[in-house]
């Protein structure tokens, strides 16, 4: 008598459904790193500002000022770590997300796709807050902040985001199969991009056998063209917007097949070796 049958939903009924439980879960992420949602952003603000603050010593105390780009100085550093903690981040928290044998998905209407899209967005979210409120903050306090093409800049945030996404679908498809493979790589990488993202240097200054070792990031494109529309006085040669957008496309081909065969094999004794 307490059987209940579930009713067929419209095409949008179910676009519904599904946007509440992406919604909850990004809710659900961003109260990860602390109960309080602002203090999550708070955090990760701080962590922003002192990666800024670093640099800038850095590259005040050397005196690689005067390579930098004309302009806006901490605008260019601004522009290679707001790139940098977006993609690292995605990448990490897709990792991190809930795979096929997670408790979570026991629960008849999740999934491992809306888990995935949950903590792709989260971060997002995130981010962008705490770029605004960045730049909000040094263009009222300090400067009046001047961005030659704001809105082409920002898709550059997004084509960073969009990588990182795709690179951390690849490798939670291989997590349950190679989990200590899967944690190396991803700690190597986000440390490996701090120099290889090229966020401490422009391309255009780069001789041919260094721009070698760099261009097969896509972050490195990413960046490079971000300041291409932040400066109205740099013009990338060396990189382009279509090689991002075509390795990520290409990533999320092979994480989505690789995730689907992992969610037919998926066993709940993984958990028990890991």
């Amino acid at each position: 008598m307490f059987q209940s049958t579930r009713k067929p939903q419209s095409g949008f009924g179910t676009a519904i459904l599904i946007a509440e439980l992406v919604y909850h879960s990004i809710v659900r992420n961003v109260r990860k790193t602390h109960n309080n949602a602002f203090m999550a952003i708070g955090m990760n603000m701080l962590q922003a500002v002192i990666f800024v603050l670093a640099f800038y010593v850095m590259f005040s105390v050397l005196g690689l000022r005067g390579s930098a780009l004309r302009g806006d100085f901490l605008v260019y550093i601004m522009s290679g770590i707001f790139l940098y903690m977006t993609h690292t981040k995605t990448l990490g928290a897709v990792v991190g997300s809930e795979g096929p044998a997670s408790p979570m998905m026991q629960h008849a209407p999740m999934n491992t796709i809306i888990s995935i899209a949950s903590a792709a967005l989260g971060t997002l979210y995130i981010q962008v807050l705490s770029l605004f409120m960045i730049l909000f903050i040094y263009h009222v306090a300090f400067v009046p902040l001047e961005i030659d093409k704001p809105i082409a800049a920002f898709g550059m945030l997004l084509l960073a985001w969009f990588t990182g996404l795709a690179l951390g679908l690849v490798l939670l498809s291989i997590k349950p199969w190679f989990p200590n493979f899967v944690s190396i790589f991803t700690t190597i990488y986000q440390r490996a991009n701090m120099i290889a993202s090229g966020k401490m240097f422009v391309a255009n200054t780069l001789p041919s056998f260094m721009l070698a070792m760099f261009d097969w990031n896509p972050l490195f494109h990413c960046i490079d063209q971000a300041r291409g529309f932040a400066f109205i006085n740099y013009a990338p040669r060396y990189s382009s917007i279509e090689y991002p957008i075509y390795v990520g496309i290409v990533l999320v081909m092979i994480g989505l097949m690789g995730e689907f065969y992992t969610r037919r094999h998926a066993s709940l004794s993984w958990g028990a070796r890991r």
